[in-house]
């Protein structure tokens, strides 16, 4: 049984901490020892707890898929939230991921919980089976000014063909050449 700051499930109080963070974390490796591992920062209001033990979070379309090719591949992810202001705190969630495209029951179930745009590319869940919290001493305190629009202005000039034609050359296989979910669906 773990104890201190490990729990097995997340919690109510867990729960409204995640909701109060702007910007998340999310990390993933392949298996292979000379892979890269990925680490990337999210926001848009993007993320949702769907249980104590499920999560999942709206995925725009973007340069790279690491997150897609490395959870298709072992399903390993973790997402890390940190307080950034108020009192220090880190939550990270450790669990198996799996990526949710378009056209999918999962889909259809889960993309009700975000606002869906023309250049959200997938869904990523996970089911969690860990969640460690630590103090945060070390975190600087920020103030969070709002979101960019940057992204949402260069989707709407790439229009539906271009985001399409991007994702084909951008978003089908990683970095260390791995497949991702999207590159399998248009097998």
């Amino acid at each position: 049984m773990l104890m201190g700051k490990f729990h097995p499930a997340i919690s109510p109080a867990h729960q409204r901490f995640i909701e109060n963070q702007q910007i998340f974390f999310v990390s993933t490796a392949p298996l292979s020892a000379d892979g890269h591992i990925n680490l990337s920062p999210k926001g848009l209001d993007c993320f949702r707890v769907l249980s104590s033990s499920k999560v999942a979070y709206m995925d725009l379309v973007s340069s790279g898929n690491e997150t897609s090719a490395h959870t298709l591949e072992n399903g390993r992810i973790t997402m890390m939230f940190c307080s950034f202001k108020g009192a220090p705190n880190i939550l990270r969630l450790y669990g198996k991921g799996t990526t949710v495209l378009r056209g999918s029951k999962e889909w259809d179930e889960l993309a009700p919980q975000f606002t869906i745009h023309p250049s959200t590319r997938q869904i990523i869940s996970a089911e969690i089976d860990l969640v460690q919290t630590s103090c945060g001493y070390g975190v600087p305190l920020y103030n969070y000014v709002g979101e960019r629009d940057i992204h949402f202005e260069w989707a709407e000039k790439k229009g539906p063909e271009g985001l399409k034609e991007y994702v084909a050359s951008k978003n089908l296989v990683s970095l260390d050449g791995l497949p991702t979910s999207i590159a399998l669906q248009n097998d």
